[in-house]
């Protein structure tokens, strides 16, 4: 079994609902793996780099060799990363490739992992939006989010990252208003988005800590390590961060500043490879690991395979909402049930796709279809 052709191209969601950077890998057999790069600017830089730089080195490679075939990928071009979109390219093939690998050998990735810890897993509401919501707006919405029996809320404030400190008292107003409506040992936690100054942060942290929320993430921008460091020094509060990092090294540098758990995305960190690495670098140091992870198909299964597998894993997985318009593609797509995600024994990601569904959405990856 060869590789035979590497397709990247876009999936339009309809207006105002953006695209999807996918890609399918086919074998000289005919089968193929789906995987998902993350969708920021579209996608359009990683499928760019997946068309010009990676399809032709993985042409008639073995397709069941995926840590080879991404270490080759990455330092053949690494002067194009290696973070950001070089990274989410990275991630696209490998989802791919584990995708690709369970189908040719009738395995759920989870299995191809090492096994699963727990097939049935929780997952916590992931809430965006609510720096532009009133106290009222962001307790109705999470009122709404708890019809999905989810085992932890996090609520997010999506901040303009030109700004910082915009509303201290109203962001801690906000998370008063959600502990109290969901009682004093329901699991909160509270999404910055890079939000604060240290000072700011050490302020609404010292907040978060009197109201019980489990973590504090992105307190600070995100390149600021030594920021990390002063905030996480000064709280008790769990500290989080690792969504903007794209390798092992920059993993590396939020643990040594102290950060309690690191949230690195499968769709921006070489896939499940780049992630294994980096679950086995936390481990290693203590250090909790709940990987951050928006996408609503591709790359939330793919995420569920990988927390299935994680070691020890206490943490619910993230889950950002419904997406039935993106649902529409797949003859199964994986949707909770009690407030819990159920991985079965379907190989691969275990997505099936409906080829005609697909069809209407699918555009391929040509410069005129740059969005």
């Amino acid at each position: 079994m060869k590789i035979a052709r590497v397709e990247p191209f876009h999936v339009d969601w309809g207006a105002g609902r953006g695209r999807s950077a996918w890609v399918r890998i086919w074998t000289d057999d005919g089968a193929f793996g789906l995987g998902e790069a993350s969708p920021m600017v579209h996608g359009n830089a990683s499928l760019e780099i997946i068309a010009s730089a990676f399809a032709p080195m993985l042409r008639g490679a073995d397709p069941l060799q995926a840590r080879v075939l991404q270490d080759r990928l990455f330092h053949e071009h690494i002067k194009v990363g290696p973070e950001g979109a070089y990274a989410a390219a990275l991630a696209a093939i490998d989802i791919a490739l584990w995708d690709l690998k369970g189908k040719a050998l009738g395995q759920p990735v989870w299995r191809l992992l090492g096994g699963a810890w727990r097939r049935e897993l929780p997952f916590y509401a992931s809430i965006g939006g609510n720096g532009q919501r009133s106290v009222d707006e962001v307790c109705k919405v999470v009122e709404q989010w708890l019809a999905l029996e989810p085992a932890q809320v996090k609520i997010r404030f999506d901040a303009n990252k030109t700004a910082r400190d915009v509303d201290l008292d109203g962001d801690i107003a906000k998370a008063r208003a959600v502990r109290k409506l969901v009682g004093d040992r329901f699991p909160l936690a509270f999404d910055s988005n890079n939000g604060y100054s240290v000072q700011g942060a050490i302020k609404v942290g010292r907040a978060l800590e009197e109201l019980g929320y489990v973590w504090f993430e992105e307190p600070v921008q995100h390149y600021h390590v030594e920021s990390f460091a002063k905030v996480a020094a000064a709280l008790d509060i769990a500290v989080s961060a690792g969504e903007q990092e794209y390798t092992l090294q920059g993993i590396k540098r939020l643990i040594e500043a102290g950060v309690d758990i690191v949230q690195p995305d499968i769709v921006k960190t070489g896939g499940f490879t780049g992630l294994a690495d980096m679950a086995a670098l936390a481990r290693a140091h203590g250090v909790d690991l709940v990987p951050h992870q928006t996408q609503p198909s591709i790359g939330h299964t793919a995420n569920l395979h990988f927390v299935a597998s994680l070691t020890h894993s206490h943490h619910p997985a993230e889950y950002n909402g419904p997406r039935e318009v993106q649902d529409v593609v797949f003859r199964t797509p994986v949707r909770p049930v009690k407030g819990k995600f159920v991985l079965s024994d379907a190989p691969g990601l275990g997505l099936e796709l409906d080829e005609a569904e697909l069809l209407k959405r699918a555009v391929p990856w040509t410069s005129s279809a740059r969005a």
